[in-house]
Formats: C-alpha cells, sequence, structure tokens
C-alpha cells in the first residue's frame, strides 16, 4: 500500500487528504441529516395541539425555534400568528431558504472534492509522463526501470482522483435529494400549522 502511495508522489499526498475530508463530511451528513434530527416524529401534530388549546408562549416558541429545522419554521409561524396568511407564508418561505443553506452548506465542499479530485488525478499523469520523457531523453528507452516511474505516477493518480470523485459525487447528490424530500415534508407540515392558524383567527 505504501508503494502505491509513493509511486504518485506528492499528488498522492493531497488526494489522500481530499478522501478523509470526504469521509468526514459524509459521516457527518449522515448522522445530522437524520430523519429525526430534521423532522421530529409528532412535532407538527403536537404544535398544532398547542396552538388549538393556546397554550403558547414566547418561551415555549423559542424552545421550538431551538429543537430542529422543522422547529424552526413552526416557531416561525408562531411568531407571525398575529399577522396575516401572506405575510406568514412569506417568513416561512425566507426561513426555510436560510434551513436549506445550512443544511447543504457542507455539501460545498463535498462537491469541490468530487469535481477537483480527478483534476489532481491529471495533474498526477501530466507530472508522470513528464518523468517519462524526462528519463527517454537521460536514458533513452532501452532502460524499464528509469520508465517504469514515471508511468506507474502517471496511472496511480489518475486512478485515484476518480476513486476519490467518483463515490464523493455520488454522496453529494444522495445528500442534496436527501434535503430536497426533508424540505418538501417540511412545507407540508408547516402549511398544515399556517391552516391551523388561519382557522383558529
Amino acid at each position: 500500500m505504501f508503494e502505491i502511495v509513493a509511486s504518485g508522489g506528492i499528488v498522492m499526498v493531497f488526494l489522500l487528504i481530499f478522501m478523509a475530508l470526504a469521509m468526514m463530511i459524509i459521516g457527518e451528513r449522515f448522522w445530522s441529516l437524520r430523519d429525526k434530527e430534521i423532522i421530529p416524529e409528532d412535532l407538527a401534530q403536537q404544535v398544532i395541539d398547542w396552538s388549538k388549546k393556546k397554550n403558547l408562549n414566547q418561551k415555549h416558541i423559542d424552545q421550538l425555534a431551538t429543537n430542529s429545522p422543522m422547529g424552526y419554521l413552526m416557531a416561525t409561524a408562531l411568531n407571525k400568528r398575529t399577522e396575516s396568511r401572506e405575510i406568514i407564508v412569506e417568513s416561512v418561505e425566507d426561513a426555510g431558504r436560510h434551513i436549506s443553506h445550512q443544511l447543504e452548506k457542507p455539501l460545498h465542499w463535498l462537491n469541490a472534492i468530487g469535481e477537483v479530485s480527478p483534476l489532481l488525478g491529471l495533474l498526477g499523469t501530466v507530472i508522470g509522463m513528464m518523468k517519462v520523457f524526462a528519463n527517454i531523453m537521460e536514458f533513452g528507452v532501452g532502460d524499464a526501470n528509469q520508465l517504469a516511474g514515471g508511468i506507474s505516477q502517471a496511472l496511480t493518480t489518475t486512478a485515484a482522483g476518480l476513486i476519490v470523485a467518483i463515490p464523493t459525487l455520488l454522496f453529494h447528490r444522495h445528500f442534496k435529494n436527501k434535503i430536497s424530500d426533508q424540505t418538501i415534508v417540511m412545507e407540508q407540515q408547516v402549511m398544515s400549522l399556517i391552516d391551523s392558524l388561519g382557522n383558529k383567527r
């Protein structure tokens, strides 16, 4: 294993760093984007019940805002409950854009790693081929050992760049889709709360 890494040169070091970063982000996103963290079960119905019973005060709402992304959206709606439906919806949409940005923020790094890794692999390929031609100029084509190092670096870094990029981009797409699905569910449940507030007034 060490020989493979060493054959890739300095480019391989950067690719290994990128791989470690990607794994950390993927692990963190799997943990943070669990449905029970984003959309706690039965939270929407509990809040609707609170609003119907008028069992709400600012302390309740502030606690709800820190509960989860869903709680934050519902707290936004409750803070505007005395306003018109249009103002409530507009406030919730603004809050929703903020939540989506926060959830997707780490994915920007994942996307960057996925896009840059093949380019680093290509850079390693170019450096390896440069070594090959330099060795040909110095030793001719008869010494295979002198050529093998450059060719090995070229092939190793190309493969490593793709190995890092392909799963990284796949996970990036997976998390984007998951956030999109969760956003739709949050919108539906918050709209149920807004309808409840409208019926109460």
